[in-house]
Order: C-alpha cells, then sequence, then structure tokens
C-alpha cells in the first residue's frame, strides 16, 4: 500500500495574510518628505546614544602604529639632490601661476574701469 502525502489545511486566514503581503511586495515605496526623513534620523540617533558604547579592542592603537612603520619602510624617499629639483620647481610654478592671475585679474580690472568709468 503506497503511503499518501498529508497536506496540511489551510485556513481562510492563511490566505488573506499571503495576499495582503504580496500585495505589499509589489507597491512602490512611498517618497518621504525630507522632514520625515530627518525626523526618522534623529530618532536613529538617539536610539543608538542610549546604547552601551562597545569595548575596544586591546592593541588597536599598537597594531596601527606597527601597519604605519610598516608602510613607511616601502616608501622610496628622494636624495637630497632631488629634493632640491623639485623644491625649485614647485616655486617655479607657483610663481607663474602668480604671474598668470596678476595679469588676468589686471586686464579685467582694466576692462570694467573701461566701461563704467
Amino acid at each position: 500500500m503506497a503511503k499518501s502525502k498529508t497536506t496540511k489545511k489551510r485556513k481562510n486566514s492563511d490566505y488573506k495574510a499571503s495576499s495582503i503581503l504580496a500585495a505589499e511586495e509589489n507597491k512602490k515605496p512611498e517618497k518621504k518628505s525630507t522632514f520625515s526623513r530627518a525626523q526618522e534620523r534623529a530618532e536613529k540617533r538617539q536610539k543608538n546614544k542610549n546604547k552601551p558604547k562597545e569595548k575596544r579592542e586591546k592593541g588597536r592603537l599598537k597594531e596601527y602604529f606597527r601597519g604605519v612603520k610598516l608602510e613607511m619602510r616601502k616608501v622610496v624617499w628622494p636624495t637630497r639632490a632631488e629634493l632640491g629639483s623639485y623644491t625649485v620647481v614647485v616655486l617655479a610654478v607657483c610663481a607663474a601661476f602668480a604671474l598668470l592671475f596678476w595679469g588676468v585679474d589686471s586686464a579685467v580690472l582694466a576692462g570694467i574701469k573701461a566701461i563704467c568709468f
């Protein structure tokens, strides 16, 4: 004799609940106003404020500096001559841009004076 499958009978309320859930899933999310979103964020912050702060892991700061030290070993530092030449290039570019901005500013000011006065 073959065993028959036993099925659980569903109540009418089960059908209603599943149809409500399906309708909610298909519903587009409502657009909230800026004010209501701000209120929700403020409520979240207030809830988080009341939570006890978690303890920091020991050695966390030590691990950070160990990582910094490891990364600093990978840095290729310029020689004294390279550093001098880089400094000269930076100062020259700054001077060139200062002169350029001064020239443009003077030209605009002369144009305004010619038109208005």
